[in-house]
């Protein structure tokens, strides 16, 4: 059976749509596969145990991935080397999850697409290709916004002890950690925007106290200040979200765009929803 697959990964998980021609299109989950943090050999082991098993019997046509860290060629090249070991015959198209956000979010209209997930980014779409970027700077330099930015937040009220009584209680039942432990898996074990980004699910599960609030809306008024501002087109186009972040909290994106006198497009939690519509 002839298929077209989709997948949109980020740095925590990717998303895979396999679509038979005329067929129900069928959902696989796999972990995320940044090539900031993997191997080419990584990848494909990734691939074989946790897709291919779930792809038995189709051949694969065409393939359009869409990935974190993708802007890079080298990480292109990459990853689209150990998408062939596992498809030869297969068409692959390789791209940035940021064009994938885009022509998710915007498909073949103009507008200012962002990612709000584990990670952040934005840019300007005209229609058809990305024209303006403002840069992602990553976890460490940047990321406003994202689960990383605002997990980190989270992290940094508990340690230096500014969450007053009931939610610093709150957060030791939650998570059961300690500094020691925090700042060995910041330091130095892998992953570490996935760790950080872990604990923004303490922020949506604790909404309407003044500090949680306080957290989600400078943290993502620093995405708007920072990288929104710098567009002109965003007084004269939509700004579309993806991500969980912004799923999550899309009254604050809302209230936001209010402010600054903004137009709210579509919400998406994942782009592969948008995607399939654009390739189909």
């Amino acid at each position: 059976m002839a298929v077209k697959i989709i997948a949109d990964s980020g740095s925590t998980k990717c998303e895979w749509r396999l679509l038979p021609e005329g067929g129900r299109a069928k959902k696989i989950f796999t972990q995320g596969m940044s090539p900031y943090f993997l191997t080419q050999e990584q990848m494909v082991a990734v691939m074989q145990k946790e897709l291919l098993p779930k792809c038995k019997g189709v051949e694969v046509d065409e393939l359009f991935y869409y990935g974190t860290g993708l802007a890079n060629p080298a990480n292109a090249k990459l990853v689209k080397s150990a998408l062939k070991k596992l498809f030869p015959s297969a068409r692959i198209e390789v791209n940035h999850d940021l064009l994938g956000a885009a022509r998710a979010l915007c498909q073949k209209e103009k507008g200012i697409a962002c990612i709000l997930g584990t990670g952040s980014n934005s840019c300007y779409y005209n229609g058809s290709k990305i024209v303006k970027n403002s840069p992602g700077l990553g976890y460490v330099l940047g990321d406003e916004g994202s689960g990383a930015y605002l997990g980190k937040k989270v992290i940094q009220y508990f340690l230096y002890n500014t969450f007053d009584e009931d939610l610093m209680a709150r957060f030791v039942a939650r998570f059961e950690t300690t500094q020691i432990e925090i700042l060995e898996n910041v330091y130095k074990k892998p992953l570490p925007n996935r760790y950080l980004a872990s604990f923004a699910i303490f922020l949506a599960e604790n909404r309407g106290h003044y500090m949680i609030e306080n957290i989600i809306e400078d943290g993502l008024n620093d995405f708007f200040f920072t990288h929104l501002y710098k567009y002109r087109e965003s007084w004269t186009s939509p700004i579309h979200f993806a991500g969980s972040i912004a799923f999550g909290f899309k009254d604050v994106l809302k209230e936001l765009c209010a402010t600054y006198e903004l137009e709210l497009g579509r919400v998406l939690k994942n782009p592969i929803d948008g995607l399939v519509t654009y390739h189909s």
